[in-house]
């Protein structure tokens, strides 16, 4: 069987197109996002911001108490570095959450319509029956009792989330090490309670 013969076929088609796509939707988005937020020097002060402080508090805790600071003042200079980490990371979030909403627009036009594209369709088989949960995903909007069968939106969401998380880290977008976690909702400091 010739290669062209074999790709044209229904059985790889449909999920070849909706992992291009989610392709081709990741580097759109980023590339929206290199506009409105990477080139910019604000971004590239708050990013140099945070690694510093991180760098710095990764340094404070790691050195040894036979130094000349009391335990007593360490401590508050690392709360002081953590809080900068902190307020640095809540600021790159909000900086980041403009490009957020074109982003989330690009990806509602293109899921609308690939739901279009392959309403009702099965794009793929899954090599094991998934569990309840994923299977209502897996399955959503399609017809028959198959539970191998995979939809397009679960395909796509499963190729989004991988692809954009890994051209991110090749084109060097990923977030600072100190912004891990961060966010715009972070976890709550146990030393406030």
């Amino acid at each position: 069987m010739a290669p062209n013969t074999m790709l044209s076929g229904s059985k790889y088609s449909d999920s070849l197109s909706v992992v291009g796509i989610s392709i081709c939707t990741a580097i759109i988005c980023e590339a929206i996002s290199w506009l409105l937020i990477y080139r910019t020097t604000s971004y590239k002060t708050l990013r140099s911001s945070i690694d510093r402080a991180a760098k710095k508090l990764e340094t404070m805790k790691t050195t040894t108490d036979a130094q000349k600071m009391t335990k007593k003042s360490k401590t508050k200079k690392m709360d002081r570095v953590e809080t900068s980490l902190k307020e640095s990371s809540r600021d790159l979030s909000l900086f980041k959450f403009k490009s957020g909403a074109v982003v989330a627009l690009v990806l509602f036009a293109v899921f609308g319509l690939l739901n279009s594209l392959f309403e009702g369709k099965s794009v793929a088989k899954l090599p094991f029956v998934p569990v309840s949960i994923v299977m209502k995903m897996s399955h959503r909007g399609l017809s028959g009792n198959d539970p191998t069968d995979c939809s397009m939106a679960f395909l796509y969401f499963l190729c989004s989330i991988s692809i954009r998380t890994n051209l991110q880290k090749f084109l060097g977008f990923s977030p600072p090490r100190g912004a891990a976690g961060g966010g715009l909702f972070p976890m709550p400091d146990p030393k406030t309670n």
